[in-house]
């Protein structure tokens, strides 16, 4: 769910985006494996119970589909990846293929499995909700943050310039907390860090259905700290221009008051408005069960042990899909939290 690394890519990536036939393909988002070993309170993948995973016989299949396609990065997201019972082929089969491959994990597995990623990943994307004390709450699960700062600098004795990012997702428990979230980035090595708002309204994360009023609540932020999270972002602003400016904090000042706008909006203090976004056109997303989606919300396309990737993306269903996709009108778009943006010549990320 976040924002990943800025890629660039070639004009032509971008030409099937007026005929909504996919041809060139820059971004896979892949569900390696359904479980998680955390116990996130925005989150429930960690309620599931059977767990599933992608191997490598399953995706062999499609690789012709992804060179055909052009892909050229891939992020191994989930549930927890590195809970993949055999994470490294996994990854090879796409670097191997000559796909950069990025690992998004919660950190809790990263120390005692740091030779296998630093010889297996081309980089990193952490969870990071909040400095010691909140991340920990958080994420559920006890001394989930030292294991986290462990797990990092286990990673930068192995490889010194491998890069690790952090993501950081804004809710109740951590919105007046971001300038400390900021400086926890920073002082267990991170390369960046990016926030988003958490998503309160899908079917996304395990949630057969959307969210109860009452469940949105544990997550979601009530009037005052509405107030307080967006004094915490203008301050933020204000601090550290620096920080934006050079990009270590991924989001632009436009993007951050974007996520006090998010909450605001669902209080009905202002009408959603969906962001720029072309996911649909120029990425997709595969779960662990094999179902294909145009990105994290939106309702799946088909599945991988049915049809090829090509085949779904471009079949009637998916091609009518994208032509009547109406993203500043449409619910999901509208309370989307991460979305993502490419066009030619320029960089995007997930998360814009």
């Amino acid at each position: 769910m976040n924002s990943f690394a800025a890629i660039s890519q070639p004009a032509a990536v971008f030409e099937a985006e007026a005929s909504h036939r996919i041809e060139k393909l820059p971004v896979l988002v892949l569900f390696p494996h359904n479980r998680c070993n955390c116990r996130c309170m925005m989150c429930d993948i960690w309620r599931i119970r059977q767990a599933r995973d992608l191997t490598v016989a399953d995706l062999e299949p499609h690789i012709r589909s992804l060179l055909e396609l052009q892909v050229r990065w891939v992020v191994l997201s989930g549930g927890e990846p590195q809970m993949h019972k055999d994470l490294p082929l996994l990854s090879g089969l796409f670097r191997s293929n000559g796909m950069r491959v990025t690992l998004l994990t919660a950190g809790l597995l990263l120390e005692p499995l740091a030779n296998s990623v630093v010889d297996t990943f081309d980089d990193v994307i952490v969870s990071l909700d909040g400095p010691a004390e909140i991340h920990t709450q958080i994420r559920g699960v006890p001394g989930a943050f030292g294991r986290l700062a462990k797990g990092v600098e286990a990673l930068r004795k192995l490889k010194p310039n491998i890069v690790v990012c952090g993501r950081s997702t804004v809710q109740k428990a951590n919105c007046s907390y971001l300038r400390e979230t900021l400086r926890t980035a920073k002082q267990i090595g991170l390369n960046s860090i990016s926030f988003l708002a958490a998503d309160l309204t899908s079917y996304a994360f395990n949630r057969p259905e959307p969210w109860t009023v009452e469940r949105q609540n544990v997550v979601a932020l009530e009037p005052d700290e509405v107030n307080r999270l967006d004094m915490e972002v203008e301050a933020l602003i204000r601090e550290h221009a620096d920080d934006i400016a050079t990009g270590f904090i991924a989001e632009s000042e436009g993007k951050l008051r974007r996520i006090v706008a998010h909450f605001h909006a669902h209080l009905g203090r202002v009408l959603p408005v969906a962001p720029h976004c072309n996911a649909p056109w120029v990425s997709a997303v595969i779960e662990a069960d094999g179902t294909v989606r145009p990105c994290f919300f939106h309702q799946p396309l088909g599945n991988l042990h049915q049809k090829s990737l090509f085949g779904i993306l471009n079949s009637q269903e998916a091609i009518h899909f994208r032509e009547t996709l109406d993203i500043p009108n449409n619910p999901v778009c509208r309370n989307c939290v991460c979305s993502l943006y490419l066009q030619a010549g320029k960089a995007g990320r997930y998360g814009e």
